[in-house]
């Protein structure tokens, strides 16, 4: 097999998206040969559109059908992992659109799932993995250029919304059709980032308003205080009523510092000695020279500022690309399946500190708990079944 046999379940933008990428050839070991959408009109566009192509309206003929070696879920964020095990049961490698599910038992069910077949690929789509930029801050955080991590900071406002962006349709913004709103719907990317980046936290605590500056049931406000195995904390700030928006990541380290504006340009301080050190070397003396201005900064820390330019559709066409090549050559995966856990019990935990009003533990997540919580919200909500 010189190239993939690829299917796409659902054919809105993110599906179509994908399409486009790997018919004009900017996945080079892919072949689409096979679309689903429960769409009628879809489909009828599709088959005029794809005259060449299997058109499907239900996910499981198409991957029953032999036509396709793997597949990728853009739908609704519930049904991830429910079409993921399908697929994997049925011998077809998923990459599974972010994110992984809503509720960490759906995706750890998912996970263990995949783990039981060693003969199928369970990949998924965090293209932000496959940002240079990202690629070289998880390098010099894991050379050790800025020591251990102190503290991080993200804020990332650029998501704003209005309100005819919920109205659109029925399940948006909703705990029943999306399962939350800004956390699942535009961050789970960053929430990814972070913790690829600096680690897992233990604990986190949160302030979220729901339907703060919208008129929706889920989140439109959020602020989470994490806090890491090592004793470092760090805030996560985000929201989708910030017209303006900011985008500001800095991670300190005992030699150093990192930050990231916009996403594009990074700026690294790198101290000579580590700030412990300075801290137990230096008198008073050089702290009042240090305060007045007479010390040279120079002989404290280094700066280097780069940009890393990443042209539109590249990421996702990369992650398509490397989960294609895993599977035909065995080349590394950019974003194994199994992590996708990591932002949505993030995320779950968030929702939960706020919903109880604690500090709520990562590393011994309740997952029964957060579903229980879920699940009164959906049921207020009387428009979806509950999950399970």
């Amino acid at each position: 097999m010189t190239k993939l046999r690829f299917g796409i379940i659902g054919y809105g933008a993110q599906g179509s998206t994908y399409a486009s990428f790997i018919e004009q050839g900017m996945v080079e070991s892919m072949d689409l040969v096979a679309v689903c959408d429960i769409d009628e009109a879809k489909q009828a566009k599709l088959k005029q559109e794809f005259p060449s192509k299997k058109i499907y309206s239900d996910y499981k003929d198409m991957i029953i059908s032999g036509e396709v070696d793997a597949i990728i879920t853009t739908v609704p964020h519930y049904l991830h992992p429910e079409m993921a095990t399908f697929a994997l049961e049925n011998g077809v490698h998923v990459l599974n659109e972010k994110p992984a599910g809503v509720y960490t038992k759906q995706v750890k069910a998912l996970n263990e799932f995949a783990a039981s077949k060693q003969d199928v690929t369970y990949a998924i789509m965090f293209n932000q993995r496959n940002n240079p930029l990202y690629q070289k801050i998880k390098q010099i955080v894991e050379d050790g250029d800025i020591g251990p991590i102190r503290r991080t900071n993200w804020i990332i406002t650029t998501w704003w919304r209005p309100q005819p962006y919920y109205d659109q349709s029925a399940w948006r913004a909703t705990w029943g059709g999306e399962g939350g709103g800004v956390l699942v719907n535009q961050a789970p990317h960053q929430l990814d980032l972070i913790q690829w980046i600096a680690g897992v936290p233990t604990k986190v605590y949160s302030k979220i308003k729901h339907g703060f500056r919208r008129d929706i049931a889920v989140e439109d406000e959020v602020t989470a205080v994490m806090e890491y195995e090592n004793g470092a904390t760090g805030v996560f700030v985000t929201c989708t009523h910030d017209l303006l928006g900011t985008d500001r990541l800095e991670i300190l380290g005992d030699k150093g510092k990192i930050v990231v504006e916009d996403s594009k340009t990074v700026t690294v301080k790198r101290l000579k000695e580590s700030e412990n050190e300075l801290n137990e070397n230096m008198d008073m003396e050089d702290v009042k020279r240090l305060f007045m201005g007479q010390m040279n900064t120079e002989d404290f820390y280094s700066t280097e500022t780069f940009t890393e330019e990443s042209a539109w559709g590249e990421q996702h066409s990369g992650v398509l690309e490397n989960f294609a090549r895993h599977i035909l050559h065995g080349e590394e995966l950019l974003a194994p399946g199994a992590e996708g856990i990591n932002g949505v019990r993030l995320a779950n935990a968030i929702h939960l500190s706020t919903w109880i009003g604690e500090e709520v533990s990562i590393k011994d997540f309740d997952d029964d708990l957060y579903l229980s919580e879920l699940n009164k919200r959906i049921k207020e909500e009387g428009k979806f079944d509950l999950q399970s």
